[in-house]
């Protein structure tokens, strides 16, 4: 099949639809693939790396506040819409695919204008702004939370997971903890406050450090680049114990997962995707900073079915950090129980079910 996708800013709206690219690839679905992004965001980079075709259109958000810049947004948009048809025309997509961010909102308005048939990704349990709007035109809502249903006509969701899920489902260990000084014969807490990290996550950790290094347990910190030389500023006058390692960051994460006890972390949609799909126990911090306070929600998913605890950005300090890891890292009855509630939540082969749908719009 010929698909158009569009998703862009952040990385959540990204990885999805690469996801899905690679899915596709791997059953020989893909007769063309054609990724539409701006030059500002994430996608712009990344998306070309992975030697797929990139074309970017010119758009922006909306202020939240009223703004002089909300009518240039319009002006943007009306603009980008008229150069999408005009992509969507020259590569003749059998289906369009829209994964988030403002980007998606203009090629998957055109593709519906012009009867091209169209399905959006929400990976949240709080819709996007970009996909209620979209929610409107597109034939079909693919959905990650049950939560979110609501939010969307009823008769155009299904659920079908996030597609990163599949990517990680049937990853196994593979020793990749030696790499940064830790053994296998221990249980591993990650932490990990997001690709940039999370400042308070990283001060709850320089906290917690003294108490840390007497544990039974290992503890696997990733900072964040940007935060690293402050971090190692911090402990220059600290005792680090060998059960402790602080990394900057992990190029690819995902290896490292199968190996990790419990994860302390943000609650975004694709991290959520991930641990749920390999079932591991979390301590989840979400982000106050995010649209409609969404990662609050998305960690309550977890926390009502007993596959997280929750621990709000306020209440995160070294104490609290100590606590909590202490009643799952020192209770393996307690892990496996979660670790169990987190694997029932996963949805393995979310790629493969946004893809039946897909393939049912086209055939339609």
């Amino acid at each position: 099949m010929r698909v158009i996708f569009s998703g862009g800013g952040t990385g959540g709206h990204i990885y999805p639809a690469l996801a899905l690219i690679q899915r596709l690839q791997e059953r020989q679905l893909a007769d063309d693939i054609l990724y539409v992004g701006t030059q500002r965001g994430l996608e712009s980079r990344i998306v070309p790396q992975k030697q797929i075709a990139f074309k970017a259109i010119e758009l922006q958000g909306f202020k939240r506040s009223l703004s002089l810049d909300n009518v240039k947004t319009v002006e943007l948009f009306l603009k980008s819409v008229h150069t999408a048809k005009k992509m969507i025309r020259d590569f003749k997509p059998d289906v369009v695919v829209g994964t988030g961010g403002y980007v998606s909102s203009a090629v998957l308005y055109a593709a519906a204008r012009l009867h091209i048939p169209t399905i959006i990704n929400e990976q949240n349990s709080v819709a996007g702004v970009t996909n209620r709007f979209l929610g409107h035109f597109v034939d079909r809502i693919s959905i990650a939370f049950p939560d979110v249903a609501a939010q969307f006509p009823k008769q155009k969701v299904v659920l079908t997971g996030n597609p990163r899920a599949q990517q990680v489902a049937n990853m196994q260990p593979s020793d990749r903890l030696s790499d940064y000084h830790l053994t296998a014969d221990q249980p591993t807490l990650l932490i990990f406050g997001g690709s940039r990290g999370a400042e308070k996550i990283n001060q709850a950790f320089i906290e917690a450090v003294p108490a840390l290094n007497q544990k039974p347990y290992q503890v696997l910190f990733v900072s964040g680049r940007v935060h690293f030389d402050k971090i190692k500023a911090a402990l220059a006058d600290q005792k680090v114990n060998a059960n402790i390692s602080v990394q900057p960051y992990i190029n690819d994460m995902p290896q490292i997962l199968p190996e990790v006890a419990v994860i302390l972390g943000r609650a975004g949609a694709t991290s959520l995707s991930e641990i749920t799909a390999l079932g591991i126990p979390s301590i989840l911090v979400p982000s106050p900073y995010v649209t409609n306070d969404h990662q609050t929600k998305n960690a309550k998913s977890l926390v009502n079915q007993q596959a997280a605890k929750m621990i709000t950005e306020a209440e995160l300090n070294g104490q609290t950090l100590v606590k909590t890891a202490d009643d799952m890292m020192t209770d393996a009855a307690l892990r496996q129980s979660m670790a169990a509630n987190a694997k029932k939540l996963g949805v393995p082969d979310a790629a493969d079910r946004f893809i039946e749908v897909m393939q049912a719009l086209i055939s339609d």
